[in-house]
């Protein structure tokens, strides 16, 4: 093989390797569409929600399959969206009715849009069933609107508001473990409607108790094993609703989450 071939074949190569490892630079903010190598999620039809999601049956499940979130029409662009309504959470019962992927991961690129129809509209976007992003209409605290719930200030000044789409694209790295020990916490990088409002934010465990997520009972929520999970969906009795939601698997070896969209 010529120095030319050989110097072509390397090249290409490490844009093999490094498109499995780097966030792909696909577009953010609502309507941002999947690069190659991601899995669509929710594409408005019952028969993908069912495929791919399961009800998480932590210590407080009430719910039962299949899955009663529904399936209604997109208030602003028509179309079809997945609805937060579960009567087995009415009153706020967290826990009791949240929707997780099958598919469990750890390092991945997420896209997310949701629409939070009436004032003091609830729910939440949890990665790998554990650490929540909040989405929580009037909450401008840590626990409020896009807040990496408790670690982090709300970016509330990027939320678009009741009624309209609103989009998170999130590059998430899970925690690292030597010899069974936590060694580098999880970390996040977000974009908010297209405004990136977190950078390497590190996450120091799971909030909310048992009912919160995977090892939210693990030693007050600081317990967290070194176990995969799914994208979980919050069902607080609200209508937030959700829709265009595609992730991408990650292998990112440095502790480095940042990405340009």
């Amino acid at each position: 093989m010529t120095p030319r071939l050989l110097l072509r074949h390397g090249l290409r190569a490490l844009l093999l390797t490094l498109a499995t490892v780097l966030p792909a630079t696909a577009g953010v903010g609502v309507g941002a569409k999947p690069p190659a190598g991601a899995e669509v999620f929710f594409d408005g039809t019952r028969k993908m929600l069912d495929e791919k999601w399961t009800y998480w049956e932590g210590p407080g499940f009430k719910s039962a399959l299949p899955i009663r979130w529904k399936i209604v029409e997109d208030p602003v662009d028509g179309g079809t969206v997945l609805m937060t309504d579960d009567p087995a959470a009415a009153g706020g019962k967290y826990g009791a009715a949240d929707v997780v992927t099958k598919k469990l991961f750890r390092d991945f690129r997420l896209h997310i849009e949701f629409l939070i129809m009436k004032p003091g509209g609830n729910s939440g976007v949890y990665l790998q069933n554990r650490y929540e992003i909040q989405v929580l209409d009037g909450d401008r605290t840590k626990h409020g609107m896009g807040a990496v719930i408790n670690e982090s200030d709300s970016p509330y000044d990027a939320y678009n508001g009741v009624g309209k789409w609103n989009a998170y694209d999130i590059t998430f790295r899970a925690a690292r473990f030597q010899d069974g020990k936590l060694v580098e916490k999880p970390m996040v990088t977000m974009y908010f409607n297209g405004k990136k409002v977190h950078v390497n934010q590190k996450i120091s465990q799971v909030w909310g108790g048992p009912n919160s997520g995977i090892d939210g009972g693990n030693d007050g929520g600081k317990g967290i094993t070194d176990v995969p999970g799914g994208l979980k969906l919050q069902c607080e009795g609200h209508d937030v609703r959700y829709r265009n939601i595609w992730i991408q698997p990650l292998d990112l070896k440095a502790a480095d989450t940042d990405f340009i969209q």
